[in-house]
Formats: C-alpha cells, sequence, structure tokens
C-alpha cells in the first residue's frame, strides 16, 4: 500500500507549477521601503519569474509532484 505524499503548504503559496512543469514564483523586495529602490527595479520585480535548476525539481517534490 502506497503512502500519499502531502503537498508543503508553505511551498503551495509561493510556487506555482505549469501544465509543462516550469515553476513560477514571486519577486521579493516589494513589500516596504520601496521608496529607495527605482522605478525601473521595481517595474522589472513586478514580474513573475520561473524557477531554475536543481530548486525547481526540489519545489516540485515539496508540491507533490514528480
Amino acid at each position: 500500500m502506497k503512502v500519499k505524499t502531502k503537498t508543503r503548504k508553505s511551498a503551495a503559496k509561493r510556487f506555482k507549477v505549469t501544465k509543462n512543469g516550469k515553476v513560477l514564483h514571486r519577486s521579493q523586495n516589494l513589500r516596504h521601503l520601496r521608496s529607495g529602490k527605482g522605478k525601473s527595479n521595481l517595474r522589472r520585480l513586478k514580474t513573475i519569474k520561473e524557477l531554475g535548476g536543481k530548486f525547481a525539481s526540489k519545489v516540485k517534490k515539496m508540491m507533490g509532484l514528480k
């Protein structure tokens, strides 16, 4: 009998796995102290980024995939 793996809720709140298996995340440094950061930097931080490499496979494992 195989035991189901539980998803780590902390990872589920922070990351999203697409249909093709890409792991997406939001940037850090956007919560407070924004006045000291440049406008172009803040625009760049607003975009959703893709996670790659070894950490992406670890996140997928935490989400109960793969």
